[in-house]
């Protein structure tokens, strides 16, 4: 596992106090698949195991198109036994809903677009002791009268979970917290999203998905099945996601360059927020080989002379060191 000396001038300066409270997360939405075949239908569909999905649990995971890439990916859990819920990226959404329709054919499953259905809140820190006692194992789900609150993994070392609930109830307790802080969170997590910029950019464990929950290797096909576990089992993987730290400016799907290449980018920021005290925090997914020479040659942001990338370590570890 790869980390940057804490003492570069590059790192990121260190925070007294981390984000906390409970922030809107209006960047989200919510697809909706109700019906009696609702989890057979999606279990054809996801990288992760719906059918032995519990009620107090939930599930990351990816919907890949034949080639194993990535075409959008969400927080999985069930509000009944016949309604599940999958919460993504807003602005993947239609476009998801579209592709994840057109497999339904005769299974007794309905989607719909419920994002303004439901209220989706983001809990940070003291917003989750104050609502569910502290923080409880990854991906659990706990439900406290219509709302149901799943467990995330924490971004810097701070507890996170998704609180969501029928529109109009009133918003969890907590002080506000602004949303480029939460997402700055997510990113200290390691977990990119699927986003519009980086649509079909990746197989699953080019972020990682394996190693957090994103792929079951036991269950049956689903879209891009046999490219996801050749990627797994046969060594052909030579992308990883990394987080990385940068004085200058990121977005998503910008390209990153290593000085051994000025000419071919090394990898993709798949997601990036703002710093809170300066620069941004990314994930990047990368080639393995320029992240193992990141200590010998320069990362770089947008092109060969774009501001430099700093690797922080993984908060996780990889599923080929457990």
């Amino acid at each position: 596992m790869l980390t940057s000396p804490s003492e570069s001038p590059l790192a990121p300066s260190p925070l007294t106090t981390l984000p906390s409270g409970v922030a809107e997360l209006a960047h989200l939405g919510v697809i909706r698949v109700a019906g009696e075949e609702a989890a057979k239908f999606l279990q054809g569909q996801l990288t992760q195991d719906v059918a032995l999905l519990g009620m107090s649990e939930a599930r990351l995971a990816a919907f890949c198109n034949a080639k194993g890439r990535m075409q959008a990916s969400f927080i999985v859990f069930k509000r009944s036994h016949e309604e599940i819920l999958l919460v993504c990226s807003r602005d993947i959404l239609p476009a998801t809903l579209k592709r994840l329709s057109m497999f339904v054919l005769r299974a007794k499953a309905k989607l719909s677009d419920a994002t303004a259905d439901y209220a989706l809140w983001g809990l940070a820190g003291d917003a989750i002791d104050s609502i569910a006692g502290g923080a409880r194992p990854v991906w659990e789900k706990a439900d406290s009268d219509d709302a149901n609150l799943v467990f995330l993994y924490p971004g810097a070392g701070q507890a996170r979970a998704l609180w969501c609930a029928p529109a109009g109830t009133p918003q969890p307790a907590g002080a506000a917290m602004p949303l480029a802080h939460w997402q700055w969170l997510e990113v200290q997590s390691g977990i990119a999203m699927i986003t519009q910029p980086i649509f079909e950019a990746f197989v699953p464990q080019m972020l990682n998905y394996e190693s957090v929950g994103g792929v079951n290797f036991k269950k049956g096909c689903y879209p891009g099945q046999e490219i996801v576990a050749r990627s797994q089992f046969r060594g052909t993987l030579k992308r990883r996601a990394y987080v990385a730290h940068s004085k200058g400016t990121a977005h998503t799907g910008q390209e990153v360059f290593h000085t051994s290449d000025a000419e071919q980018p090394c990898g993709l920021v798949a997601a990036c927020a703002p710093h809170p005290t300066a620069g941004f925090d990314v994930i990047v997914s990368m080639q393995t080989s320029a992240a193992a020479d990141a200590e010998a040659g320069r990362l770089t942001l947008g092109s060969a002379t774009g501001p430099t990338l700093a690797l922080l370590p993984l908060p996780y570890p990889l599923l080929e060191d457990i």
